[in-house]
């Protein structure tokens, strides 16, 4: 394993104390981590967002001084010391993202960031001050963990450097692809085959609409934008704006103008689509009414030209025996019967699950490791921003993109966010979730 660069997990100087909170306003939240973006006037932290942990409600707070993973995750990423041995969960995130993320999408694609150290007071008036701007599923299900004494500072990648001066307008989008391929695992049983030919997003969206998570299904295929293929790219991404649930958002200078801050069953629509028209104007140069459409070929074209989701495929794609494998190789890890073998007793698939039950100790733990590395390239979200060159602009020839149909030149920058280590305990709730998946898609198919 490479040595790890000094730079790369620095701290900055100083502490942020609670007369700093009211500096740091709520940018949106996933369900490890609340955003924040930075509205004050400190050079240090101005162009930067904050990513603060949170911690599930009816959970004590406990302070550790021992590494935050579980044995046996230290098993698991036994060949990163410095990840092992880590006893923060902003370091564990800020390595893996370095270590393990970054090789696989990137370097030019992935900033881990610095971690800034943060008192408790800050964190509470953080809690305090963000209250009613988050959505209120997410209040109920986690909090500010205010006994992290460090949260990690990273570039605001929905502005450029200079997207806070006027002249310099910047339009981002910010995309959640999830899983871009059907699994063909021969572990997958016979009564769950319809994985093999409709995407993992597709299906959970008939449960999320029975369990009334969205109040609609979206018309999106994760196949469509990672097709190569220019026509399907489009339609991806005009069915994400038609509905974007917690999929698809967009900034205007680092402010959110579309989209929503988490999901949920409410219009996630911010602007109406006039009021759309005018925002990006003066990014796109076209008709009244068409700049819309424009910027959604703009997006488009960036995907489909850039190849940059072709490296988050091979990423998801070292999910090779699909969760109804990797299970298995999950039970040989922890040392404990196999459940799943249990429940379904001596049927047809015994003797092929058996099979995973008679590998060594390191298959498994490459099995597992290789799906939760691809459990988090499926769960990521990728920032892309643009903003129009100016003319005689020389520019980056590596980030540049033009619109033929409006016969612009934008230069943009694209980052993936959200890469965070997905726990070993959860493997026995992605099972879980994947059955259920099914079983709702089967059978509203039936009904």
């Amino acid at each position: 394993m490479q040595e790890i660069s000094k730079a790369a997990i620095e701290c900055m100087e100083g502490v942020l104390e609670e007369k700093e909170a009211a500096d740091w306003i709520y940018r949106g939240e996933g369900a490890v981590n609340l955003v924040l973006a930075y509205n004050g006037s400190s050079p240090d932290f101005v162009g930067k967002v904050l990513r603060i942990q949170k911690a599930p409600r009816g959970r004590s707070l406990c302070p550790t001084d021992t590494s935050v993973l579980s044995m046996f995750e230290c098993l698991l990423w036994k060949d990163i010391n410095e990840l092992v041995s880590s006893t923060s969960k902003e370091v564990v995130g800020q390595l893996f993202a370095l270590y393990v993320m970054r090789p696989l999408l990137g370097s030019e694609h992935v900033d881990v960031g610095m971690r800034v150290l943060v008192s408790r007071r800050f964190l509470e008036s953080i809690e305090n001050n963000v209250h009613c701007q988050r959505p209120a599923w997410r209040v109920d299900a986690a909090k500010v963990d205010t006994l992290c004494d460090s949260a990690l500072l990273i570039s605001d990648h929905s502005v450029f450097p200079r997207g806070a001066l006027k002249e310099s307008l910047c339009i981002s989008v910010e995309i959640k692809p999830k899983c871009g391929f059907v699994p063909c695992s021969k572990f997958i049983a016979e009564g769950n085959a319809i994985k093999r030919s409709i995407t993992r997003f597709r299906m959970h969206q008939v449960l999320k609409l029975h369990q009334g998570e969205i109040s609609q299904i979206s018309e999106y295929d994760p196949l469509d934008l990672f097709s190569g293929s220019s026509d399907r790219i489009h339609k991806a991404i005009k069915a994400l704006f038609t509905t974007p649930q917690n999929n698809f958002r967009i900034f205007r200078n680092g402010s959110l103008i579309f989209g929503g801050l988490g999901g949920g069953t409410h219009n996630t629509n911010f602007v109406g689509s006039e009021a759309f028209e005018d925002l990006i104007e003066g990014l796109i140069q076209t008709d009244c009414g068409l700049s819309t459409a424009s910027f959604l070929q703009l997006v488009s074209e960036t995907i489909f030209r850039s190849g940059m989701l072709d490296r988050l495929l091979e990423a998801q794609k070292l999910d090779m025996l699909d969760i109804e494998g990797a299970i298995h190789a999950y039970y040989n890890i922890v040392s404990q019967p196999c459940k799943v073998c249990r429940d379904l007793g001596d049927g047809e698939f015994s003797s092929i699950y058996s099979s995973l039950h008679s590998i060594s100790l390191e298959e498994s733990l490459k099995i597992v490791r290789d799906y939760l590395i691809a459990s988090t390239a499926k769960d990521c979200s990728l920032m892309i921003s643009f903003r129009s060159r100016e003319d005689g602009d020389p520019g980056s020839p590596q980030s540049n993109v033009c619109l033929e149909s409006t016969n612009q030149s934008f230069e943009y920058k694209a980052y993936f966010i959200d890469l965070d280590m997905k726990p070993l305990d959860k493997m026995v709730y992605y099972y879980e979730l994947d059955q259920k998946i099914v079983s709702c898609y089967t059978q509203m198919e039936r009904t």
